[in-house]
């Protein structure tokens, strides 16, 4: 059943997983990617609404195909050392899908670590490279610790706290802690109340964001998402206060200073619809400190935690990680969710390529 026949719910669209990952394969594949290129940006962009990250998911192929036509991102291209220090990698990115050269880095920065023990990775003018939970989940499935620090370089989407205006981007947070015959543990977060993208989504359905999420022009509290679409434009708030704005200026300071890529000023302000981002990685192979009780201390802990007794309307106290495994279980059983508004977007960057209406059809899941 095409789209167009589709059930509707909530005004939502169900696509089958694998469906639309072969839908999007096929997109970039027409758009000029290689084979190996189009499947990891497929694989990551669908993984990312399995698990309910729809912000980083397939409504991102828009800006994608703007960013390409603007001359900002390049096709086929592959991360590059500029500077090997041994356990210390400088890596850039040259513009190209962050879906590869993020995947690289990370390679090349597991490949050091076996010889190391530890690595840091400074990857640098990347083109958007999505949900970072999942480079953490891919040193944790070589049973390696990760954390990352990752800047929007350019973006003003986010006002500081206190200030009126934005000053800096979503600038996520990640770590990864790997579990022996278990899923890993996987703190993925933006420093903003909500991801640029949530936003996106919540314009594109015609609904309001929670309240604390956004001011407007005028620096005032709104929950209508219209503000970082439409002028006069608004900005995102960081969460937690002054917390959250703590830890994106250290994301900015750690991942776009130091890896050598660059932060946000007046000078490097975004003008286009490029998205270039900046993480910096530090990948542990846990076995090095020689700990013997490492698993066991992990485990009791995990353990302790989930033993509190619940409160009143708490179904499960979930370990990091937990939900979205949850909710792409779900997904791929029951399908992925796309909204109307993302869906024509979507379609419209297809035509744009030359897709015909006949591949860009994806199968749906119930209907």
């Amino acid at each position: 059943m095409t789209v167009q026949t589709a059930l509707k719910t909530h005004g939502d669209i169900l696509a089958d997983a694998q469906a639309l990952q072969d839908f999007v394969s096929r997109l970039w594949l027409k758009a000029g990617s290689s084979a190996r290129e189009a499947d990891l940006v497929a694989d990551h962009l669908v993984m990312a609404n399995l698990t309910g990250h729809d912000s980083h998911g397939v409504g991102m192929i828009p800006r994608y195909v703007k960013s390409l036509r603007d001359g900002v991102l390049t096709l086929n291209q592959h991360a590059a050392v500029a500077r090997d220090a041994g356990a210390v990698l400088t890596v850039d990115g040259v513009c190209g899908f962050g879906q590869v050269v993020a995947y690289e880095a990370m390679e090349l920065g597991i490949q050091r670590v076996r010889s190391t023990g530890i690595c840091a990775v400074g990857l640098r003018n990347a083109h958007h490279i999505g949900r970072i939970g999942h480079w953490a989940e891919q040193c944790a499935r070589q049973g390696l610790v990760s954390f990352h620090f990752v800047n929007v370089a350019g973006s003003v989407h986010v006002s500081p706290w206190g200030g009126t205006d934005g000053r800096f981007g979503t600038n996520p947070f990640c770590a990864a802690f790997p579990r022996k015959g278990k899923e890993p543990l996987v703190l993925d977060f933006a420093t903003s109340g909500i991801a640029q993208g949530k936003a996106r989504v919540a314009y594109n359905k015609g609904v309001e964001v929670p309240a604390g999420c956004l001011i407007d022009a005028q620096g005032q509290p709104t929950t209508n998402p219209r503000v970082m679409f439409e002028a006069p434009h608004g900005a995102l708030r960081t969460f937690g206060e002054h917390k959250g704005h703590g830890l994106a200026m250290m994301c900015e300071l750690f991942s776009g200073a130091l890896t050598g890529g660059y932060t946000t000023h007046a000078e490097t302000r975004v003008k286009n619809s490029g998205i270039i981002n900046c993480m910096l990685s530090v990948i542990i192979d846990p076995a090095a400190f020689g700990a013997d009780d490492t698993e066991a201390e992990a485990e009791a802990f995990i353990e302790w935690v989930k033993a509190s007794p619940r409160a009143a309307g708490t179904d499960h106290i979930f370990a990091p990680g937990e939900p979205e495994r949850l909710r792409a279980a779900e997904r791929r059983s029951h399908g992925i969710p796309i909204d109307a508004g993302t869906w024509r977007e979507i379609v419209t960057a297809a035509t744009t390529l030359n897709m015909p209406q006949s591949e860009i059809d994806p199968v749906v899941a119930q209907g």
